[in-house]
């Protein structure tokens, strides 16, 4: 139930103006916590951004007037029902209306919704403005990762993918309990964090390769859609340094659950620290598309990346889902000219309408695309005559 509060305040953008936030909740934003959803937690999670301490506020006192309301409307029909009952001699009033009644009833609730509603469209206004931000990166939803690209600001070129880390043994599978112990971040742990500076204005871009995704961090106040052929876009700006977590909060398919989003937000020189790091990893992992590799180093690489992108949908056993995702295992294209899987993994594939369809990967490299083909061409049962892919073939194949 928690979830659901936390979603709907978020969804609606309920919010009171940025000049209405009292004490208290410039308290409760002070401290962040966990960064995410805390056993019996009974309240919003405690806002870090300005946006959200007005969510958390309005939220609040919503509450508070329709707490008034039903103990005003209530408390005067039980005090009627109970002060005026046929048992102590009162007979039932005869009229036909009054035109007090029925302007009060009507001017009163009026008044209500203004004074709702005014100050939630100023901060939903404010949700809106993207101008002016310090850094633009675009979030692209996949079935089921997220993809980060670092467009504007600092840190601009980088990118990488956002997988679920939460190991499979903590999971289980159906029908079959869980072999380890769930961490404290069971399904909202990920191997890369979408790191960005604490006090700048972030804006995010949204889409998505397949399915609709959403967006969302309870923390910062914000739940964006990401629609596939469409470009949204949302913004932050958070005011403590943290973790801060979320996940996908529009359902894209069976593992829906498993697609978390992390946000890590650090200081300003620890900020320039990671963005060196990250692109010095980045240069690392570019290899050189003309270097010929055998087949057993292109295998090995391959398995990796098959693991942490591919195994979800086609399964350690390449079978792949009947009906929804395709079988690599004795598969035509796998076992088929080279230049046709190549296409497919450089521009995916639509499907049946009832079957996924198959995303792009262009954001891997040339190396770990040509790897990946050359262990399914090699794997299971497949026996590909042309059996091994270089990069060198992939970069030809982009152009």
């Amino acid at each position: 139930m928690t979830d659901v509060k936390r979603l709907q305040s978020t969804m609606f953008g309920l919010s009171l103006t940025a000049t209405a936030i009292p004490a208290w909740a410039t308290a409760v934003a002070a401290d962040p916590g966990t960064g995410g959803p805390v056993p019996l937690e009974m309240n919003l999670q405690p806002p870090v951004t300005q946006i959200a301490a007005e969510i958390y506020n309005l939220h609040t006192w919503m509450m508070i007037i329709c707490l008034v309301i039903f103990v005003a409307v209530f408390g005067v029909m039980f005090y009627s029902i109970l002060k005026h009952r046929k048992s102590l001699g009162h007979k039932a009033a005869t009229f036909h209306e009054s035109t007090t009644v029925e302007i009060a009833w009507t001017v009163v609730p009026f008044l209500i919704v203004i004074g709702m509603a005014l100050p939630a469209t100023k901060t939903v206004v404010g949700m809106k403005d993207t101008s002016n931000a310090d850094i633009t990166i675009k979030a692209t939803g996949m079935q089921w990762k997220w993809g980060y690209d670092y467009l504007k600001g600092e840190g601009e070129g980088i990118s990488f993918l956002s997988n679920l880390s939460t190991p499979r043994s903590q999971i289980g599978a159906p029908g079959l309990a869980p072999t380890e112990k769930r961490g404290a971040n069971y399904l909202i742990e990920v191997d890369n964090e979408m790191v960005v500076p604490v006090n700048k204005k972030i804006r995010m871009v949204l889409t998505a390769s397949d399915v609709i995704h959403a967006w969302s961090v309870p923390a910062f106040g914000v739940k964006q859609d990401a629609i596939p052929g469409f470009v949204r876009d949302t913004w932050f700006k958070s005011e403590h340094v943290g973790t801060f977590r979320g996940s996908c909060a529009e359902l894209c398919g069976k593992e829906h659950a498993f697609m978390p989003i992390v946000v890590k937000v650090v200081s300003a020189q620890d900020y320039k620290v990671w963005v060196d790091r990250k692109k010095k990893e980045m240069a690392a992992l570019e290899d050189d598309p003309n270097k010929t590799w055998t087949i057993d180093e292109l295998k090995t690489r391959g398995q990796k990346v098959y693991t942490t992108n591919c195994i979800v949908c086609h399964q350690a056993t390449g079978k792949g889902l009947p009906g929804a995702f395709a079988a690599l295992d004795g598969s035509p294209v796998v076992n088929g000219p080279k230049a046709e899987q190549v296409h497919v993994l450089l521009n995916g594939k639509k499907s049946g309408a009832f079957a996924a369809e198959m995303p792009s990967w262009k954001q891997l490299s040339d190396t770990d695309i040509a790897a990946v083909i050359t262990f399914t061409r090699n794997n299971w049962s497949n026996k590909a005559v042309e059996n091994i892919v270089q990069p060198a073939e992939v970069l030809a194949a982009r152009k």
